[in-house]
C-alpha cells in the first residue's frame, strides 16, 4: 500500500478550490453544462472539449449531464493512459461500464461479487464490460499510448477509488482489516481524494491466461457483421451474443461514402453515439422540434428512446461510429419495413399524397437498415 504515496503525480492545481493534496491529479476541473461549440440540442462536441484530468500519467474526458444537458440514463469519458500507467482500481456505484479500446493494448483486471478475480488483456477495435460495485483498473502494457472509449448506464457516474476509499480509514481501522499493527501503515497516504491514475511500481505481470477468451471480454471487430451490404456494415454487442451485458450494448457501424442508416427509431431504447472516422450529418425530431446537424471525429450525440433519426456519411471516406445503447438487446423499426405495413390508401393521405400519386417504394417485409445514399445532401 505504501506505493500509492510514491506512484502519483505532485499537483498543480485543483479548481474545486485550494491547493491539490500532494499525489493527486495534475489539474481537475468540474465546469457545468456549458461547453466548447455544442451544436445543437442532441449534439456535442466532445472532440473540442479538453480534458476535466491531466495527469502525467493520463487524462479523463468527461461528458456526463453537466457537460451534455440531453444526456438521459447513459454518459461517456474517453480515456488516455500512458505507457507503464494505471487507472487505479476503482468502481461504479450507480452504473454498468462498457468500454471500447481506440488504441493501444491494456491488461484489464476485475474483482467482483461471490470473490471472482478476472485478468484479461484488450487490444484496439475490443470491448470489456464491468458490472456496477466490481473493482477494476487498467493498466497500459503497450509502448505507446493507450485510448479508450467508455459508456456508462448512468447520465451521472459515482466513481470510487481505491486510493480515496483506503484513505478515509483510519490506520488502526486498515489494521485490523489485515491483521497488523497500524504503525506498518503509516507510509499509506492519508486522502479522501483519489489518484485517478498512476504509475506502475515495476514492470507489468501479464499472466498467460491474460489473452485467453473471458465473460467480460467481446472483440468485437473480428466477429462477421450482423448486418453488411454494399453501402456498409455492422458488428454488434448484445446480449444474444455477449450474455455478460446486462443493461447496455453497442453497434460498431462502418458507412462508405455512398451509405446511409435509414431513418428509424428504437423502443424503449435511448442511443448515445460517439464518431470515431468521417463526418455524419443527423436530422433528429422531438416532439417539438427538429434537430440537424453535422458531426465529426470525436464528437458524440445522444437520442431518446422513440425519437426518429438518421444518419449519413458527408464524405468519400468511410464513417465508423461507436453506437450505445441503454438496453442489451436494442429495439428498432425503420422506415423501410415500418411504412409498406400499412395499406397505400392510408399513406398516401398520411403524405399528403394521392394513391396515384404516391412513389412505387419497396414493399419490404423488413427493415434495410443500410441503404444507398442516391441523392445529394439536402439543405
Amino acid at each position: 500500500m505504501a506505493a500509492l504515496a510514491g506512484t502519483a503525480g505532485v499537483a498543480a492545481s485543483d479548481s474545486r478550490g485550494g491547493a491539490a493534496p500532494e499525489g493527486r491529479a495534475a489539474s481537475e476541473s468540474f465546469g457545468g453544462a456549458a461547453a466548447d461549440g455544442q451544436p445543437g440540442k442532441h449534439s456535442f462536441r466532445l472532440s473540442t472539449l479538453a480534458p476535466q484530468l491531466t495527469t502525467a500519467f493520463g487524462t479523463r474526458t468527461m461528458a456526463t449531464v453537466r457537460q451534455f444537458a440531453a444526456l438521459r440514463g447513459m454518459s461517456l469519458y474517453k480515456l488516455s493512459i500512458e505507457p507503464g500507467c494505471f487507472r487505479e482500481p476503482h468502481w461504479h456505484a450507480n452504473a454498468d461500464e462498457l468500454g471500447y479500446c481506440t488504441a493501444g493494448e491494456v491488461l484489464v483486471t476485475v474483482f467482483s461479487t461471490g470473490n471472482r478475480h478476472d485478468v484479461f488483456r484488450i487490444k484496439a477495435g475490443e470491448m470489456y464490460t464491468v458490472p456496477s460495485g466490481s473493482v477494476h483498473s487498467i493498466e497500459n502494457i503497450g509502448a505507446g499510448r493507450a485510448e479508450l472509449v467508455a459508456a456508462f448506464s448512468n447520465q451521472s457516474p459515482e466513481d470510487f477509488g481505491l486510493s480515496g476509499a483506503v484513505g478515509c480509514m483510519s490506520p488502526s481501522v486498515m489494521g485490523n482489516a489485515w491483521g497488523m499493527d497500524a504503525s506498518a501503515l503509516a507510509g499509506v497516504t492519508r486522502s479522501t481524494e483519489d489518484v485517478v491514475f498512476g504509475k506502475t511500481d515495476g514492470p507489468a505481470e501479464v499472466p498467460a491466461s491474460a489473452a485467453s477468451p473471458n465473460p467480460w471480454k467481446f472483440a468485437i471487430e473480428s466477429i462477421p457483421p450482423a448486418i453488411v451490404n454494399e453501402f456498409g456494415s455492422a458488428r454488434v454487442a448484445r446480449s444474444d451474443v455477449w450474455p455478460a451485458l446486462r443493461a447496455q450494448s453497442m453497434y460498431s457501424l462502418r458507412l462508405g461514402g455512398n451509405g446511409m442508416r435509414e431513418p428509424h427509431w428504437h423502443p424503449e431504447t435511448a442511443e448515445m453515439g460517439y464518431v470515431r472516422a468521417g463526418r455524419s450529418r443527423m436530422t433528429i425530431k422531438s416532439p417539438s422540434a427538429i434537430d440537424t446537424f453535422e458531426i465529426g471525429p470525436g464528437d458524440m450525440y445522444f437520442i431518446p428512446a422513440g425519437y426518429p433519426h438518421h444518419i449519413e456519411n458527408l464524405g468519400t471516406d468511410e464513417l465508423h461510429f461507436l453506437v450505445f445503447f441503454d438496453r442489451a438487446m436494442p429495439q428498432d423499426v425503420g422506415y423501410t419495413g415500418g411504412i409498406p405495413a400499412f395499406p397505400r390508401r392510408i399513406v398516401a393521405p398520411t403524405l399528403g399524397m394521392t394513391v396515384a400519386t404516391l412513389p412505387r417504394y419497396p414493399e419490404r417485409t423488413a427493415d434495410a437498415m443500410i441503404v444507398e445514399k442516391r441523392n445529394s445532401v439536402a439543405p
